[in-house]
């Protein structure tokens, strides 16, 4: 009986731990990049912005999610800023390479001329 007891004890020590790994490794860092265009910015520079910044799961692996939208709240709280990128890592280092990455460099290298007003905030989800 003892050693049915501590198997079942052992047992559901080894679940708590492995459903907690799992709980961690599910975090989530969310890198949210709003901006407005400047004056001038044309519907075309405005359309390659958007594409190029859509590309960028495909040429940097730690990303682990993109989306992406343009504002249409009713409560006109936006500050200006017209479009929201959403971008999803899994740690403070794959962020941080990807802001070093030459992929997102050159994107922000089309983006700047265009760019009138950013607004970045990152965060880690929280349940």
């Amino acid at each position: 009986m003892k050693k049915i007891i501590l198997s079942a004890f052992i047992s559901l020590t080894v679940i708590g731990i492995t459903m907690a790994s799992a709980q961690t490794q599910h975090k989530l860092l969310r890198h949210v990049v709003m901006f407005t265009f400047k004056p001038g910015t044309t519907d075309a520079d405005i359309a390659q912005i958007v594409d190029g910044f859509r590309q960028l799961p495909k040429k940097i692996h730690t990303i682990k999610s993109f989306e992406w939208g343009t504002n249409n709240s009713p409560e006109k709280l936006n500050d200006s800023l017209t479009h929201c990128f959403f971008v999803t890592f899994t740690s403070e280092k794959d962020r941080n390479d990807y802001l070093v990455d030459p992929a997102h460099t050159a994107f922000v290298a089309i983006l700047r001329p265009h760019l009138e007003k950013p607004l970045v905030l990152d965060y880690w989800a929280q349940d």
